[in-house]
């Protein structure tokens, strides 16, 4: 038995592993793994590269596997039978200050100044049905029909289509006159013709008339409900109905199995009570902050599951930049088990009615901090309210929240709200800088290293201070600032040179600073300092395959930037260069993260003004983004432009890891013994500590020799007075 294997996992994904020479679990593996294959919600947080991916994936493809397994050997927990199946309203799925009924056939919410919804336990995908909904308490009510992508804030997306009090009808916001309005003790029938595509409604059996169309039939549509301060009670056929249906509609309760009936799980039920899954309802959903994580989280699944069969797993890709259509053509035909994707992408295929959330079973959101950053909480929200959560087989929708940084304010803030009594597995606990990472200040100082005056060849700067009267011999903040952007390029070639550097990820602030910088490594020469950039404003096929050159060593750096970065796992990568530093220090830690994995030493050098440089900052005034603008002004002003203090954002950084950032010349020398020794950067940590300790001898042999001297002076001044006190006693 494996190692792996003791921890619950499968011998066939045991097998995998071995083959990527993982030997022993991490110890961010070892905790998460039992965590999330024993069903409870799980935040994670550990070192950058300490295997974060592999202790989430691991048990979400044991147990999507061993679902699809049950289903095929006819062990999944069977649905009951379309006849049988109760047609009541979900405990599950409905919204927290409304309350159900013991019979399921009626609901009331008390809360005065929120709208709380709720949806059938069943639904229908063909056919002509109806249902009656009585007022029973004064207060604001609408009631019609949804599916499972809708909010349960009936009416308010284009997934659902409800029939206010007010009078109104609402779908997608838009809420138009129709009918009358209506109150405690009226009797509200409401219609779905699947076969036309339409939705109408009676008000004490008085036809209103079609009220909507268009409803799209390939998804499975259900009653429900949404109130404010009102109670509402339902009949879907259980008694005889107040107002008789009109010719060919059938009360919902009289389905049968050539009516496909659906839970709120999103399993169907073929008459027969065997379970099925949807192709397009994955049973996982992993967000991920960039489409290079999502590829490389998709990848390490591809590898995981590689001896899982009969049944396969099927995952699926979703990011930006690449053909929707062959998405969508894939979740119709063969579907997907577990997704991996980015929320813009994401986003686009669920509101499009496209991916189903009905099934899910896993939502993992990785690099947690950096999705809430990027402004993703509304969309993370959302999501979650859309999965069901209780599965068909009585399972509770599992939440994975993974970051190197869950100390953020914003990451607990979301773990209160939409997590149900999580552990904490935090092997980190404040940000820290690994062992195996050197990492070291270069302090670039205009005033004093005047190089800058006669660089007949520079980098390219970003253009702030092109209305400004900057050259040499005019000291104010502009030209210094301006001196800093080339001094900079200089000292990146220093950094290559002096450490010999081969391959090494350098960050830059800005989209435009990684072109300029990639344009001047490329013009001092090609083949020595070859580099490829990676950032959002490149083509989607350009970044991926950027990046496998790099991983390749086909090219020996990679300029990016904060966002592009982020979560890359790149071994035995020795060296980072921070050409400016991050303005959120905890990002400070995940740039300098990139080296020292997996044990192999890693230096990370910072190269940090002195004096305030002018930096681009494109605000939400901006109307370009960013793009080919020319606003100089400072923000304040509504420009686009900010001063940036990178001495302070040291001692932010300083302060936060509690630590004194070792700091050295310009030259960029790093001298041997300032780490216990030499070491060789991309290698394995030395284990032989007594490598370590030579130096420390050499260091020590004066003291020691002075203590020992030290030592015999104290004898011998001891046995003068000894021996003076015997004497004096004779």
């Amino acid at each position: 038995m494996t190692a792996f294997e003791e921890f619950g996992v499968l011998s066939t994904i045991a097998k995998a592993i071995e083959e990527l020479e993982w030997t022993l679990p991490t110890d961010i593996q070892a905790e998460g793994i039992p965590l999330v294959l024993g069903g409870g919600d799980v935040l994670m947080a550990a070192e950058t590269g300490s295997g974060k991916t592999a202790a989430f994936c691991l048990p979400i493809i044991q147990i999507v596997w061993e679902t699809l397994n049950d289903i095929q050997s006819g062990k999944a927990s069977k649905s009951s039978t379309s006849t049988s199946l109760p047609w009541t309203i979900s405990i599950d799925d409905r919204g927290s200050a409304l309350a159900v009924a013991p019979d399921g056939l009626r609901v009331q919410s008390r809360e005065q100044k929120e709208w709380h919804g709720c949806r059938c336990t069943r639904g229908v995908t063909s056919g002509k049905w109806g249902f009656e909904a009585t007022v029973t308490d004064e207060g604001l009510c609408r009631v019609g029909w949804s599916t499972l992508n809708a909010s349960l804030d009936l009416g308010t997306d284009k997934f659902g289509w409800g029939y206010g009090g007010t009078g109104k009808k609402s779908n997608n916001r838009q809420f138009d006159n129709y009918g009358e309005a209506f109150g405690k003790n009226d009797v509200i029938t409401c219609l779905l013709d699947l076969e036309k595509g339409e939705v109408k409604f009676l008000k004490n059996g008085v036809d209103l008339g079609v009220a909507f169309t268009g409803i799209n039939k390939n998804q499975p549509v259900f009653p429900a409900v949404v109130l404010k301060n009102a109670e509402m009670a339902f009949n879907f056929g259980d008694h005889p109905f107040k107002f008789n249906l009109p010719d060919k509609f059938l009360p919902l309760i009289s389905a049968r199995k050539d009516q496909v009936a659906i839970n709120t799980n999103g399993r169907g039920n073929n008459g027969e009570g065997i379970v099925k899954l949807a192709n397009n309802a994955p049973q996982a959903i992993i967000i991920e902050p960039s489409r290079e994580l999502a590829e490389q989280t998709s990848n390490q699944i591809k590898l995981f599951k590689k001896y899982l069969e009969n049944p396969i797993i099927k995952e699926l890709l979703v990011i930006g930049g690449v053909n929707v259509k062959e998405q969508i053509s894939q979740l119709q035909n063969p579907g997907a088990d577990i997704i991996v994707g980015t929320p813009g992408r994401l986003e686009d295929l669920i509101q499009g009615g496209y991916l189903s959330l009905a099934n899910c079973r896993f939502f993992v959101l990785d690099e947690a901090d950096g999705l809430l950053k990027q402004g993703y909480s509304d969309f993370i929200d959302r999501l979650h309210k859309q999965m069901p959560k209780i599965t068909a087989d009585g399972k509770r929708l599992q939440m994975i929240v993974c970051s190197a940084t869950l100390h953020a304010f914003e990451v607990k803030k979301m773990a209160e709200k939409l997590m149900h009594f999580p552990t904490w597995i935090d092997l980190k606990g404040e940000d820290a800088v690994p062992e195996t990472v050197h990492h070291v200040v270069v302090k670039v100082d205009p005033q004093t290293d005047r190089s800058w005056d006669n660089l007949r060849r520079h980098i390219m700067t970003d253009g702030v201070h092109k209305q400004d009267d900057v050259r040499p011999g005019n000291n104010c903040p502009e030209t210094l600032s301006e001196a800093v952007k080339l001094l900079k390029g200089e000292y990146t070639i220093r950094a290559i040179d002096v450490h010999n550097m081969d391959r090494a990820i350098i960050f830059c602030r800005t989209k435009l600073d990684c072109d300029n910088l990639e344009k001047y490594l490329k013009q001092i020469d090609k083949n020595n300092y070859s580099c490829v950039c990676l950032h959002g404003d490149r083509k989607p096929n350009e970044r991926k395959t950027n990046l496998e050159m790099f991983k390749s060593s086909k090219v020996k750096f990679l300029i990016c930037t904060d966002v592009a970065a982020r979560g890359l796992d790149i071994s035995g990568l020795p060296f980072m260069i921070n050409v400016t530093l991050p303005d959120e220090k905890s990002n400070y830690v995940h740039r300098i993260g990139r080296v020292g994995r997996a044990e192999r030493m890693g230096l990370a050098i910072s190269l940090v003004s002195t004096v305030p440089e002018k930096v681009w900052y494109h605000g939400e005034w901006c109307k370009s983004r960013g793009r080919n603008c020319s606003n100089t002004n400072l923000t304040d002003t509504k420009g686009c432009c900010m001063w940036y203090n990178e001495l302070q954002y040291l001692a932010d950084i300083e302060e936060h890891l509690n630590v004194t950032i070792q700091q050295i010349e310009p030259d960029i020398k790093v001298p041997h013994d300032q780490f216990d020794g030499k070491v060789v950067y991309g290698q394995k940590r030395q284990r032989d500590e007594g490598l370590a300790y030579k130096n420390h001898t050499d260091q020590m042999m004066p003291i020691v020799t002075d203590l020992t001297k030290l030592e015999s002076e104290a004898q011998i001044l001891y046995l003068k007075r000894h021996l003076t006190k015997m004497a004096r006693v004779a």
